[in-house]
């Protein structure tokens, strides 16, 4: 990429906001000055918006308000104007019913952020689950020039000299738990000790995977993604945001000119190889259809990735031992996707004027346990899995890579629980009918369902079975689940059972048959039977009848296709033109 201005002055959106002599832009101007700016803050400047994700109840951001000073530090050097702008934080540990519900409500605030204000480009601050995708997708959108700035992991947990890793090890341990191996006390110390600093998850969750996902697309700058949020490199990185914004503001280097269907085939490559989040496929299947029809992708593209791309990160919870801190002493995502490049688009553009292969040209990596070679993987295919059959016709997602192998072909008794108060009240009864070899199945659960899509698919082995040291066994639904969980959890099911899906027509004692290979997910029933079930099926009342989640509820498209509001998805309708400026 040339360093040759292509826009001029008076060719920046905020031109329009700032230079015409009239009424309209006395009032913009004076409105500035109101805020302490005077001409010299704006005249001839790409206006930058930051947009901030943090809250005080959001610990993953908590560096995020030093860190919004140090982006616009950047901007200032470059010789931009920076603007902060608070976006919805949606802090994962306590959003409920589910951040989820309101992925899609982020989305449509960055979009209106930038569209609605003076705005020539944009430093986007998230990680935290649902902020990566939802700044994303916005932003994506609205079409201008952006830098995705990741939070980074947090450090490792420690307890009692054992390394801890969020989530992954917050279920291992309520486990021992429940079976009466750790003492209240030891349980507090480690609620104390699993999260010891700010940042995201620090296992290969949710949070990691889309971070990660947004530098594999090229959103991001090279090797961003892995700095954990309390090492020294991050705040450089945060000023370096800034000072790349504004070059691209210059440069007219705009979403449409750095992303092609090839950016999320290597993106998916990317996902398979680090061991990713189940939650990946929704997110990265909804970032594509706001990319354009012709960078949109299918569940079909993650599983035939998944057939030829190993995982090579062994991370928690796919591996056993090393955290992203250590993927980061390893060489981070650069050295792993130089260590898989076969797999990769690597001419492919990226925000920092270079192509992926450029980027990943000199990367090294520094301990080859963390972060394998592809004839020594952790795991010979894939992270993800999807299947299908009369049970998920629009498919249905595993993560072979975190659950045992007896249960990647396996047939089982379902039971089955209608709502998730239901299933916690019965997997705490010792008296259970209930073995190892069952199929846990949980319904109404999915984007309507939830509402929300809960990250409720890591269903909790019983007690009963808990306590014979069953630690792993099939758990159906169509609700999602934490990227720091393992098991053997099939999550996704599509359509959903709240609205009819096949789902909704199992009943306790049915016969399932999972085989992960085959990619089949199959209920053991007559077609006859299952037609006379479908129906006597009725419909579930409406769960809101006002409000956000009235809107949600009549406007979320299923799991498959991404959970974003049709309205919102570029196919929906025209371009929104720019505001009108009187």
């Amino acid at each position: 990429m040339t360093s040759t201005h292509k826009k001029s002055p008076d060719s920046l959106r905020s031109a329009r906001w700032f230079k015409p002599d009239d009424l309209r832009s006395f009032g913009h101007r004076s409105r500035a000055m109101q805020l302490g700016l005077g001409p010299e803050d704006w005249v001839g400047k790409p206006v930058i918006a930051i947009i901030n994700t943090w809250s005080d109840i959001n610990p993953c951001h908590t560096h995020f308000k030093q860190r919004v000073e140090d982006v616009k530090r950047g901007i200032l050097q470059a010789g931009g104007m920076p603007l902060e702008l608070p976006a919805l934080s949606l802090a994962e540990a306590f959003v409920r019913p589910s951040p989820m519900l309101y992925r899609n409500l982020l989305a449509m605030e960055t979009e209106e952020l930038i569209r609605s204000h003076p705005i020539d480009g944009a430093v986007l601050m998230g990680g935290c689950d649902k902020t990566t995708p939802g700044l994303v997708m916005g932003a994506l959108s609205a079409g201008v020039p952006f830098v995705y700035l990741p939070a980074g992991p947090m450090l490792r947990g420690n307890w009692n000299g054992k390394v801890l890793g969020s989530g992954s090890d917050a279920w291992k341990y309520w486990d021992e738990r429940r079976a009466g191996k750790i003492t209240e006390v030891q349980w507090l110390e480690v609620e104390a000790g699993i999260a010891r600093t700010h940042g995201t998850c620090m296992t290969m969750g949710t949070a990691a995977t889309m971070m990660g996902i947004a530098e594999a697309l090229g959103l991001t700058l090279p090797g961003a993604s892995s700095i954990p949020a309390a090492d020294a490199n991050h705040t450089r990185m945060s000023a370096a945001c800034g000072r790349r914004i504004v070059e691209m503001v210059w440069e007219d280097l705009t979403p449409s000119r750095v992303l092609t269907r090839k950016s999320f085939e290597n993106a998916i490559a990317v996902a398979m190889a680090m061991g990713c989040s189940t939650n990946a496929i929704i997110h990265l299947v909804a970032m594509s259809r706001r990319a354009g029809p012709a960078c949109t992708i299918s569940l079909d593209d993650f599983d035939a990735a998944s057939r030829k791309v190993p995982v090579i990160a062994n991370i928690r919870p796919s591996g056993s031992t090393y955290l992203m801190e250590d993927f980061y002493y390893a060489g981070g995502l650069p050295a792993l996707m130089h260590n898989m490049s076969q797999h990769l688009h690597v001419d492919q553009m990226t925000i920092n004027g270079k192509t992926i292969g450029e980027n990943i040209a000199s990367a090294k990596v520094h301990n080859d346990d963390v972060i394998r070679s592809l004839d020594n993987p952790l795991y010979k295919e894939g992270a993800l899995a999807v299947l299908r059959g009369n049970l998920a016709p629009d498919g249905a997602v595993i993560k072979p890579s975190a659950c045992e192998p007896r249960f990647l072909k396996h047939t089982g008794r379902a039971l089955v629980f209608d709502s998730y108060p239901e299933m916690k009240l019965a997997v705490d009864d010792e008296n259970l009918d209930v073995t190892a070899d069952d199929i846990l199945v949980l319904r109404n659960a999915g984007p309507k369902g939830g509402p929300g899509m809960p990250e409720w698919g890591m269903l909790p082995i019983p007690t009963k079975l808990v306590k014979q040291g069953v630690r792993d066994m099939i758990r159906l639904s169509d609700s999602r689940m934490s990227g720091t969980s393992y098991g053997a959890c099939i999550l996704h099911a599509a359509p959903e059972s709240y609205i009819g899906g096949p789902l909704a027509l199992v009943k306790t004692g049915d016969m399932i048959s999972v085989d992960v290979p085959n990619r089949s997910l199959h209920l053991e029933i007559s077609d006859e039977e299952f037609a006379k079930r479908k129906a006597q099926w009725q419909p579930s009342p409406p769960r809101y009848e006002r409000g956000y989640g009235w809107m949600f509820s009549k406007h979320i498209l299923q799991a498959n296709e991404g959970c974003d509001f049709d309205f919102l998805e570029t196919s929906f309708g025209a371009p929104v033109k720019e505001p009108a400026i009187y």
